[in-house]
């Protein structure tokens, strides 16, 4: 792991963008794979999502095992973003964003809270996830679209996604390679068996099941199997330095001194969407959390608050009593 060090100017952590041509592409399968095959290794993984977003984060995080934080571009400014990424990065060997959507996608026609605009300010190269279901040659001229219409963004690698075969990785690989010049750094066939399954709004929570760290192993095994991890390991190294840590270390701040308020965390199947930073930022202001689950306890613990995240509603256990 590497140790960071008391004067650091420059943002020396390797990271990729992980983004697509839309959402439904396989980026959170890739980002998944990629992090656990690299952690598998001895890397030490920051994982980071294009928020807001719990679910995939979930995954992105038990994949790394440490926290995922959301980059939230509509709800923050650059300057948090940027004080985020370099605070979370200060330990880490590799760090991995998994953007949302299209990668240009956005709230209006300038590319504002764009993935595209996350990688630009964050300084980091992009790996493109594309679907290869049923097309060929077509697929190149779509990524030299996609680089072109941005060339602040740095396309680094594409990844292919539900090949059909050998023969069709070929064309593709070759297509996109000899018409773009982009690396073709790794494809992924078609999957008989589905590991992650999906539902309504992304990918199924990963406290629901327990079969979660089952499912990230095999998506390690597909990573290992068949993308160029050196070579990815090789884009990342490409990023870009970014400013002085002391816009990071300036947005820390001591927790106050005498009697901390408890704050109870109902943390379970049924309630689980919380975000590390505010539990974090209730820890910086002196607050000790305690963690209970009404699913497993029968009465609540001396509290002075009590925070109710959202979720869904879990599969029922016998014997299981609610508080609420």
């Amino acid at each position: 792991m590497k140790q960071a060090p008391e004067n650091q100017h420059s943002q020396a952590t390797p990271g990729v963008v992980v983004a697509a041509l839309r959402g439904g592409s396989g980026k959170t399968i890739f980002s998944v794979g990629i992090i656990a095959a690299l952690r598998r290794l001895g890397k030490a993984i920051a994982p980071f999502k294009k928020g807001p977003d719990y679910i995939d984060a979930g995954w992105l995080a038990l994949a790394a095992g440490r926290p995922c934080y959301n980059l939230d571009s509509f709800l923050i400014d650059p300057d948090t973003l940027l004080a985020s990424y370099l605070t979370h990065t200060q330990t880490a060997d590799f760090a991995l964003i998994e953007g949302n959507r299209g990668l240009y996608d956005c709230i209006n026609t300038e590319g504002k809270t764009s993935t595209a605009e996350l990688a630009k300010l964050l300084g980091l190269p992009v790996i493109l996830c594309i679907d290869a279901t049923k097309t060929t040659r077509t697929m190149a001229a779509v990524v030299g679209g996609i680089t072109a219409f941005d060339p602040d963004v740095r396309i680094g690698g594409v990844v292919l996604n539900r090949v059909a075969g050998e023969r069709h990785r070929g064309i593709l690989t070759r297509s996109i390679e000899e018409y773009t010049g982009i690396p073709v750094l790794g494809a992924v066939p078609k999957l008989r068996e589905q590991r992650f399954p999906e539902r309504h709004m992304g990918l199924v929570p990963t406290p629901e099941h327990s079969w979660a760290k089952p499912a990230i192993d095999a998506i390690q095994e597909v990573a290992e199997a068949h993308l160029d991890l050196k070579r990815i390991l090789q884009l990342a190294e490409t990023a870009s330095p970014l400013g002085d840590l002391a816009a990071a270390k300036s947005a820390e701040t001591s927790a106050p001194s005498g009697n901390r308020p408890v704050i109870g965390i109902l943390r379970d199947a049924a309630f689980q969407f919380y975000y590390p930073e505010n539990l974090e930022a209730l820890e910086a202001a002196g607050a000790r959390l305690v963690f209970t689950s009404p699913l497993t306890a029968a009465h609540l613990p001396p509290l002075d608050a009590l925070y109710i995240g959202g979720g869904s509603e879990p599969r029922p256990r016998a014997g299981s009593q609610c508080l609420l």
